[in-house]
């Protein structure tokens, strides 16, 4: 039979179906001490992002709000220390640009340059 699952007995649409019983909420105990803007790693926590995005204008560099230097910090762990080939900087939601976000623009145009590929600087 066409639509009929190869394996087990036939389904019907009036047969219940089995759900697992959900867990019960935990009481969780109200918070009440002073809560420090830190995040794993001891690192403050940051008001900024960067990110390398796949877009329909190629591969972009984009960063966002404050742009400090745990935000840079970040983007190396996750990206690595080497500059990725990119078409489009987009500095253009940048509340605030520290020393080493503005030295991961420069190393990623640097590279850019000695590559022979022009890249965009959106501000």
């Amino acid at each position: 039979m066409v639509g009929r699952p190869r394996d087990g007995p036939e389904r019907t649409l009036t047969e219940p179906t089995r759900w697992k019983a959900l867990p019960t909420p935990v009481r969780v105990a109200r918070h009440t001490e002073r809560v420090d803007a830190w995040r794993s790693g001891g690192l403050p926590a940051s008001r900024g992002v960067v990110r390398l995005l796949n877009t329909a204008g190629g591969r972009a560099l984009c960063l966002a709000g404050e742009v400090d230097e745990g935000v840079v910090e970040t983007h190396l762990r996750r990206y690595g220390r080497e500059p990725m080939p990119v078409d489009v900087i987009d500095t253009g939601s940048v509340t605030r640009l520290s020393p080493p976000a503005l030295d991961l623009v420069l190393d990623h145009l640097g590279a850019a340059e000695r590559a022979g590929r022009p890249v965009v600087v959106r501000r």
